[in-house]
């Protein structure tokens, strides 16, 4: 007999091929073991951040991306001395930079904390309240809507069937007099 005929000892026809490395909820080997036990220690929410491109989706583009040119400018003919136009320009680049940073030193952990705590108040209402919500409506006005279509059904299309023939045996012709 092939071996692939042959009766598993639980009694099935085709018994399921053993992998030499197990499969990867057990393991038959320790290093295939070992790599598991390294990925449960690490926790999804310390997932590597990218320090250098901090707004990868592309959030801010057209609000906060504001240069020194988009705020000041001086048209053709009226031009300050070159050096004030650039210490106003390293200035107003120096301070916006560090004005931020300062800022969002102060205020970056604790806003992030809000926005934490409203976001996760936001995800639990959405998903514990309103999606039931929505879900239980659906699921009412659908029988509603059924005994809504069977009383149309029986009521108004008899009467609208019988108004049309009334109307269908109307002719109207248009005649033009000069």
């Amino acid at each position: 007999v092939p071996p692939a005929a042959r009766a598993s000892p639980q009694g099935f026809l085709y018994a399921a091929p053993v992998r030499e490395q197990g499969n990867i909820y057990k393991p038959n080997n320790k290093m295939m073991a070992d790599e598991l036990s390294e990925k449960a220690v690490h926790d999804v929410h310390t997932k590597e951040i990218d320090l250098v491109n901090r707004d990868p989706k592309h959030l801010n583009d057209d609000v906060v991306k504001i240069d020194f040119e988009d705020v000041i400018a001086e048209p053709e003919g009226t031009h300050s001395f070159d050096g004030i136009w650039k210490a106003s320009f390293t200035t107003f680049t120096v301070t916006k930079y560090w004005f931020y940073r300062l800022l969002s030193a102060i205020f970056g952990i604790p806003m992030a904390l809000i926005w934490g705590i409203y976001f996760a108040i936001l995800s639990f209402l959405h998903i514990w309240a309103v999606v039931p919500c929505i879900r239980s409506y659906l699921i009412e006005i659908q029988c509603i809507s059924r005994v809504y279509s069977i009383c149309i059904h029986t009521f108004c299309d008899p009467l609208f069937e019988a108004i049309g023939k009334m109307f269908s045996s109307i002719r109207a012709t248009v005649r033009k007099e000069i």
